[in-house]
């Protein structure tokens, strides 16, 4: 099994108007092989608009889960259970709380959302806290499926978050891998990739986006594609119907 990716995040041009950083960060890799079985592991974080540190939770959010799989898988072959992804969420929260209190802030100052896939040849595990979304494509069909829908609040434009009290709202999900590729991504393109109706993924955007890595020749993260799904992530054409930060992690399994 080989695996093939390219990731990237752009800033938002409302946040380039307003001059603040970008909000999104993301941890993607792939394991060595494990009796011939490498995982694919994509973390994505979106730190929340009203947060002053949102930005810097989101990385805090996928530095920490990205190094506790990465040891994890190391040395296990097995899918981590809930009780564990719990416990890595928790540590998440406890970096939070510290980065909180060298700066005499509060954890809701560095609120983010997460979106945490991993995929073995068996399994595709989702941990979700909020908004962005999980796809992928079945290997029979073709088609693309959502595997993890964006989880919004109350009100518009409103979500949850890895730092809410007195506890996350977590959601995992598990499900067999019958699936050839995989895309998770943060909320910045979430009303032009998934049909507000249906709640259907758009296969007009992700089967392009995905023929590019079903033909590349990389193994790992293809470096070319990444700098060109950055460029396209920037764009004035997608900048016009988005103001927010983007981030798109999307991989291919051979």
């Amino acid at each position: 099994m080989k695996w093939c990716y390219a990731s990237a995040s752009a800033i938002g041009s409302s946040h380039l108007r307003s001059g603040t950083r970008l909000q999104d960060a993301r941890r993607c890799f792939v394991t060595d092989d494990v009796d011939g079985a490498p995982w694919f592991v994509a973390i994505v974080s979106d730190g929340a608009g009203s947060a002053s540190f949102g930005g810097q939770g989101a990385s805090l959010v996928c530095h920490t889960l990205g190094q506790l799989a990465r040891s994890y898988l190391a040395d296990h072959a097995a899918a981590p259970d809930d009780a564990t992804l719990s416990g890595w969420i928790a540590q998440a929260r406890t970096r939070i709380d510290e980065a909180a209190r060298t700066r005499a802030l509060t954890p809701r100052d560095f609120a983010a959302t997460l979106v945490m896939l991993m995929v073995s040849p068996e399994t595709v595990l989702v941990a979700h806290v909020g908004d962005g979304a999980v796809v992928c494509r079945e290997k029979t069909s073709g088609e693309w499926r959502v595997a993890s829908a964006p989880q919004h609040g109350e009100y518009a434009s409103t979500t949850f978050f890895i730092t809410d009290a007195p506890g996350p709202r977590v959601r995992f999900t598990r499900l067999a891998n019958d699936f050839s590729a995989f895309a998770a991504f943060s909320d910045g393109i979430e009303s032009l990739v998934i049909d507000s109706a249906s709640g259907r993924a758009a296969p007009g955007f992700f089967t392009p986006m995905a023929r590019p890595l079903d033909s590349s020749q990389a193994t790992g993260n293809d470096l070319a594609l990444s700098r060109s799904l950055t460029q396209f992530l920037a764009s004035p054409r997608l900048n016009e119907r988005t103001d927010d930060d983007k981030t798109l992690v999307i991989a291919v399994s051979k």
